[in-house]
Order: C-alpha cells, then structure tokens, then sequence
C-alpha cells in the first residue's frame, strides 16, 4: 500500500473511532480547544509526542521545530513561528505548563555538535537555527573533551532542553505567568534507545527517570 493511500485509510480508522464509536470528545472539541499543556518537540518522525505521551486530540497544544529549541525573546518586526506559538498558548489558552521533549539520537543536535553545518549559505536556515543551542555545545565541549562523540552528543541533547527552559523565560508573559504561579516549566527526553522517559531536577540539576526503561525478561531455563 502506497503512503498515500495509508494515511486515507489511517483517517478513516481515526474518523471511525472519533466520530461513529466516541463522538463525544469531538462534539466537545467543536466549541474550543482547553488544554492544559504546551508541549515543544522535535519534528523527527520516531517521536511524536500525542503517539508517545498517549493523548487524545485536544489534550496539548504542540509545537514542533528542529531538536525542539526556544529561541530567546527578539524583536515583533520578524516572523516568529515558535514565539507566536507560545505567546498564544500562554496568554490565550492559558496552558498551566510547559513541556521541552528532546530525545535521543537529535539529528539537529548531531550536526551541531559535530559541526556539520554550512552557515555561509545565504539561503541555510538549519545552521542558524542549531546555533540557539551554541551555549549547550560550548557547555559540553569545554566539560567533556575526553568523551566519546555518542556521549557528547547525548550531553548536547540533554544541555539544549537546559537552554530552551531558560530562553523561555526570556519570554514577558511566560515569566508573568510563573511568577504569578499561574505556570509551570518542565524538560523531559526521551530515550529512543532505551525506550526511557527523563525529567529535569532542577534540585539535583539532573536528569531523572520518570519512566523506567523495560527490563528485558530472562529467558526461562529448565
């Protein structure tokens, strides 16, 4: 089956399901969206984040954007995707959080930390975009000399959601939001080769398991 017709067929399973089997969420949804999540991730196709997180449409409001980076708050005179996207989830929808999803094996992340970026192209948007996460890779180049590439690049994952936290409250209202209470700011990874969820601890400044990865079972002997 071509792609195409698969997601023709994907739709009218989805149709089935939502409006002949369940209408109700989706006679809810036709009057507005609520929901209580702002989720920014990446647009890889392995980490979808209705698909990993189990939601049902209307659960969280998404952005998705290359290795999930927030730029800092700049100037209205431009076109800003990722920052009309927040001001309108905080100040409209007034999510009561935000979630930063990176994950492993970031192609974004790979090529900024191995340097695979051609930012002399005066049509090249990636280089410029990977370079909001320049302080991460800095971070890990100056603390990890001695590492393995694999292990730079999983410390340049894990120090670019640091830095899409931080440049979020760079943000007016995101940070009138969480002062008042109002707002809550989370990172979390995923570990596509484990199958784990991390969470940031701020207290610990670390990286923590919220969801363990699955412990293969022993195989039964006689």
């Amino acid at each position: 089956m071509h792609d195409i017709e698969r997601f023709i067929h994907g739709f009218e399973k989805f149709q089935s399901h939502y409006f002949e089997d369940s209408p109700g969420l989706f006679n809810d949804l036709k009057h507005g969206q609520r929901p209580g999540t702002l989720l920014i991730g990446c647009c890889d196709s392995r980490v979808d984040p209705a698909l990993l997180l189990g939601c049902d449409p209307g659960d969280i409001f998404t952005v998705r954007i290359v290795a999930s980076l927030v730029p800092p708050c700049g100037s209205a005179r431009s076109h800003h995707g990722v920052s009309a996207a927040i001001q309108f989830a905080v100040e409209s929808l007034k999510v009561s959080r935000i979630i930063v999803l990176g994950h492993a094996q970031c192609g974004g992340i790979r090529a900024l930390v191995e340097q695979d970026i051609n930012t002399s192209r005066e049509d090249d948007f990636i280089g410029k975009w990977m370079s909001i996460a320049e302080p991460a890779r800095a971070r890990v180049m100056s603390t990890m000399q001695g590492a393995s590439l694999l292990e730079q690049r999983r410390a340049c994952e894990l120090a670019s959601i640091l830095v899409s936290l931080k440049n979020l409250e760079t943000f007016p209202w995101v940070k009138a939001a969480k002062s008042a209470g109002n707002l809550t700011l989370h990172g979390w990874y995923f570990d596509l080769d484990s199958g784990a969820l991390l969470g940031y601890a701020p207290r610990s400044d670390a990286f923590l398991p919220l969801v363990c990865p699955i412990v293969p079972k022993l195989a039964c002997t006689l």
